[in-house]
């Protein structure tokens, strides 16, 4: 059975998942790692999830505020062995319900090019490619994305 716990980055299990996806895009990355490790620091975030399936943490996913009407998704993982179970998008899901509650519209995220199938989840789930914004504005490795919540 598959559940999502709403939490805090300071929660054990997000932590724990944390870097296993920080040595996972280390890999993904490459020489590119140091730019896009500035932009994730995973400390201090209100808005993080756990997806739990049984008692076993299997996936993460976070969110904070961009603007005053715009998430930024952030810290989207997995594990290997367990993905294309639906828990990435029962995190997203979950992730844009409590964004709605909390009173936002919108939805932006950023991923890297090479993460086919993030950006395929991604569109599934009605996400479009927009430009980048903010700090991924001119950097090639980056495809950003945008929902509306409403």
């Amino acid at each position: 059975m598959i559940s999502t716990v709403r939490t805090t980055s300071d929660n054990k299990d997000f932590g724990d998942l944390v870097i296993q996806l920080d040595a996972y895009l280390r890999i993904l990355d490459g020489e590119d790692h140091a730019f896009y490790a500035q932009f994730n620091k995973s400390n201090l975030l209100k808005n993080a999830l756990v997806c739990y399936e049984n008692d076993l943490a299997v996936g993460i996913g976070a969110y904070k505020e961009y603007d005053s009407e715009t998430v930024e998704i952030k810290r989207m993982y997995t594990l290997p062995e367990y993905r294309g179970k639906g828990i990435a998008k029962a995190i997203v899901t979950e992730l844009e319900l409590w964004a709605k509650e909390e009173g936002y519209q919108f939805a932006i995220l950023e991923t890297g090019y090479l993460q086919k199938d993030a950006i395929g989840l991604y569109q599934k789930l009605g996400y479009e490619i927009i430009d980048n914004f903010g700090q991924y504005i001119g950097v090639e490795n980056s495809v950003c994305m945008k929902k509306s919540l409403n």
